[in-house]
């Protein structure tokens, strides 16, 4: 992603694309057998929760009016 796109984000957009990069990271972990699906749980539930993008759609993806 280009800076003057990141910039133009709002900050919920940002954190968002933030926290789809880290469930990434999770994802990639478990894959690989780096953490127990237990962890991956924990982990994955803690993120979303203090990320706190339950139900979040990306301002971008947002039909028009």
């Amino acid at each position: 992603m280009a800076d003057a796109e990141w910039e133009r984000l709002s900050y919920d957009d940002k954190n968002y694309r933030l926290y789809l990069e880290q469930r990434k990271t999770l994802d990639l972990f478990l894959e690989r057998g780096a953490i127990t699906q237990e962890q991956y749980d924990n982990s994955l539930r803690d993120l979303t929760e203090k990320m706190s993008v339950k139900g979040h759609v990306l301002t971008s993806e947002m039909p028009e009016n």
